[in-house]
């Protein structure tokens, strides 16, 4: 019985570390870039998009194509690094702890 009150209070530890984690990353922005820099995403840590940013040479009539390509890109590079963030704070957090390989977190 013991054993499982202090199971219990680990995992309402862990929560709270889990809450004030994803409260953390809430506030963190990434930026990611296509074309050389010709365009920049900045993300927050919910993936809302923070700010966009063209050069001016590329407003061209007849490349729009290319550049919706890039912002696309752009946002995808921004995304990725916001996730990359994700997983390096929830690896942190969970080191040590018995969790089976692949399971997504938190809950």
């Amino acid at each position: 019985m013991k054993d499982l009150l202090g199971l219990m209070g680990k995992a309402k530890e862990m929560q709270a570390k889990f809450q004030a984690m994803q409260d953390e990353i809430a506030t963190v922005e990434s930026s990611g870039q296509a074309g050389g820099g010709l365009v920049s995403v900045t993300l927050s840590g919910k993936f809302d998009m923070k700010s966009l940013k063209i050069d001016p040479s590329l407003f061209k009539e007849s490349e729009v194509e290319i550049l919706e390509d890039l912002i696309l890109a752009a946002h995808n590079d921004a995304k990725a690094k916001v996730e990359q963030i994700m997983q390096e704070k929830t690896k942190a957090l969970t080191s040590g702890l018995p969790i089976p390989p692949g399971m997504k977190l938190p809950f």
